[in-house]
């Protein structure tokens, strides 16, 4: 009897690995990019059949990284490959080879798509891929089991992902990968975790990446296992072990000879062990020479230092500085022709580069009271952004007295020329609003959580939201950006900026900046484009009503429906209803009941998370704080001057005061 009991105890252990290994084998999460699709017969479609092609056949196991291109601009393919990291090169295949069939089948024409499968992850793009930190989009999954004790099990998982984080980072040019477990007096169980980056990613890049995904497990708070998987880097822990030993990997693979036993060649191996140290040492000495002679020359050259308005924030702007006759020359000497806008900042002109790069150029006024202080912070902040939903700086230009920014050129020009635009508005469907609002929760998420320094926009509206031509938007203007220390969430301000209708009442009214007074700007700008009005005039039959007030009221008394844009009846219903509910929610008095964006993003993300009821919304007197200073010297290139009278800007300040903000340390 004990011998059959003992059998099926082996029988059911064997049986029950067998499934949680079907389990894992079957896991797979595809993600497909809305920045364009292509044709099954176009060049572009070839060239991702090739390199599937090679990617599945012939490509080199390089500790299970691949970094593969095929083609020419614009119909170039980029795609990186990476296995986990405890898996044999059999497996790797096979893994590849199953996620670029599932990808075949679920984005079957998008240009870009991710897939992240148990053993194995594949991202393809047209854009450039190698080197590139993407902590987005992410896949976040758990086990529904929580454990015992959820706080002693955050105690010891905590320093234990900590810990494989560093080793991962530091695991050299070849693999960036650790596993391990661990028990603790807090939760004597043993809990497995493993985190791995892409090969490509520098130490930093992967430690970051690595600290975004950590910080985003919350959402797994108390559950024995979660699942964080994201572009470049995924951790993931269990407490069952699920990954197998691996033997370390050498990053140097070459190795001095030990010198064999016995006397007879024991001198000769030393002499030439001996020879072999010297060679090395003195290569190695040369080399250390010549970096040093490089370093040296680099730092002699003449470099661009741009500070902040107090002059304690510094950032080397180098490579990013063009000189004036390029930029002349790109806009054809600054003619009227290429002008794209005019505003109290100066002109913006389209311009082309000598590569056929098209170009957006703000040139700043030499009128500009605070030009100066706007255009070194804006530098100093765009220029460290790298978001897909942000507008990205190319370069900058100060020569006498020219300043001038380099955009990338957005064609669609600004979100305030197609939802309050009668004609232009007919474009824009349900499945192209969502997308946009969206794209600028993500964007301002990662302004206030994922960058390296935490930042305030303080001026979100419909006119600093632009539009490429996939029309994907991207968040622009930061001249009144403000950093903040990374831990710290607000600050206050005696000069108050921004355009009355989207500040949030303690901004305005007390100079109170916060993560939370972004959340209002974005409850407002989402309820606009929902409704195809303005906040401050809508327009109700003959009357003309405040937004806010009326998107409460319909809400509260279950007539949301009496919000919407006519152009937008043929969406989904419950996703309207869904994102008026989230705006009320962002538009709140009170500032702790604000959501964060991370909130707001993970809300807009599905309909699995229950809203909380929103209170009544935050409204103040709009004549208190107009005034007629001109609009924020960002980016804002297509607001015309007839524009400016019906979206000011205001400055509640114009007194010479101490300003009190927050700079990162």
């Amino acid at each position: 009897m004990g011998s059959l009991a003992l059998f099926l105890i082996l029988f059911f252990s064997v049986f029950l690995i067998t499934l949680i290994s079907a389990a894992d084998m079957i896991y797979f999460k595809s993600y497909c990019f809305d920045n364009g699709n292509f044709n099954a017969n176009s060049t572009y479609g070839t060239n991702l059949n090739l390199l599937f092609s090679q990617l599945s056949t012939t490509a080199d196991f390089n500790y299970g990284f691949y970094n593969l291109s095929v083609g020419r601009s614009p119909d170039r393919v980029n795609a990186i490959g990476l296995c986990r990291g405890d898996q044999k090169e059999d497996v790797c295949r096979s893994c590849l080879n199953d996620t670029i069939s599932k990808l075949k089948q679920q984005c079957p024409k998008y240009k870009e798509a991710i897939g992240w499968s148990e053993f194995c992850t594949l991202h393809y793009s047209s854009q450039q891929l190698f080197g590139s930190m993407e902590a987005e989009p992410e896949s976040i999954s758990y086990n529904i089991t929580n454990a015992s004790d959820g706080d002693g099990f955050n105690r010891e998982l905590k320093p234990l992902l900590t810990n494989l984080s560093s080793r991962a980072a530091a695991g050299g040019p070849l693999f960036k990968y650790a596993a391990d477990n661990t028990t603790g007096p807090s939760f004597p169980s043993a809990i497995y975790a493993l985190v791995q980056c892409t090969s490509d990613l520098s130490q930093r890049d992967c430690s970051y990446c690595l600290t975004l995904a950590m910080g985003k497990i919350d959402v797994c708070y108390g559950k024995i296992g979660c699942k964080v998987l994201q572009p470049s880097c995924n951790l993931r822990y269990e407490t069952r072990p699920f990954f197998a030993a691996v033997e370390v990997i050498p990053q140097l693979p070459v190795s001095l000879p030990s010198p064999p036993e016995g006397n007879g060649n024991g001198n000769r191996s030393n002499k030439t062990r001996t020879i072999i140290i010297v060679i090395v040492a003195s290569v190695v000495s040369i080399l250390s020479l010549v970096l040093c002679i490089w370093i040296c020359l680099k730092f002699r050259k003449q470099r661009e230092i741009v500070a902040t308005a107090e002059g304690d924030e510094m950032i080397e702007a180098e490579s990013l500085q063009y000189d004036l006759a390029t930029i002349r020359a790109a806009t054809n000497n600054f003619c009227d022709e290429n002008k794209l806008g005019q505003g109290g900042f100066g002109a913006v002109y389209k311009g082309k580069l000598p590569k056929g790069q098209e170009v957006a150029v703000k040139r700043l006024s030499g009128a500009s009271g605070q030009g100066d202080l706007e255009f070194k912070n804006e530098v100093l902040l765009v220029a460290k952004l790298q978001h897909r939903n942000l507008v990205r700086l190319l370069g900058f230009c100060s020569e006498g007295d020219e300043r001038l920014l380099m955009y990338e050129f957005v064609p669609n020009t600004s979100l305030n020329h197609f939802i309050f635009d009668p004609i232009k508005r007919a474009q824009l469907d349900w499945e192209i609003c969502y997308k946009i609002i969206k794209g600028v929760a993500r964007g301002l998420l990662y302004l206030h959580q994922d960058s390296r320094l935490r930042i305030i926009h303080r001026d979100l509206k419909a006119s600093n939201v632009l539009l490429d031509e996939d029309m994907n938007p991207k968040i622009a203007d930061f001249g009144m950006a403000r950093l903040t220390v990374r831990d710290e969430t607000q600050g206050k301000t005696s000069r108050i900026v921004g355009t009355y209708g989207y500040m949030a009442p303690e901004y305005a009214m007390h100079g109170q900046f916060s993560i939370k007074s972004d959340t209002f700007s974005f409850g407002v700008l989402l309820l606009e484009i929902i409704s195809g009005q303005k906040n401050s005039c809508f327009q109700n039959g003959e009357n003309i009503e405040d937004l806010l007030s009326y998107a409460w009221k319909n809400w509260k008394e279950g007539t949301g429906l009496n919000l919407l844009d006519r152009t937008l009846r043929y969406g989904s219903t419950a996703e309207m209803m869904r994102c008026i509910h989230i705006g009320l929610l962002c538009v709140q008095e009170n500032v702790a009941h604000r959501p964060n964006m991370a909130s707001v993003v993970l809300m807009l993300s599905g309909n699995l998370i229950n809203l909380p009821m929103p209170s009544k919304p935050a409204f103040f007197v709009h004549s208190t704080i107009a005034s007629n200073m001109p609009s924020s010297f960002g980016y804002n290139p297509w607001e015309q001057n007839s524009k400016r009278s019906e979206e000011q800007s205001v400055s509640l300040s114009n007194i010479d005061v101490s300003i009190t903000e927050l700079y990162p340390r």
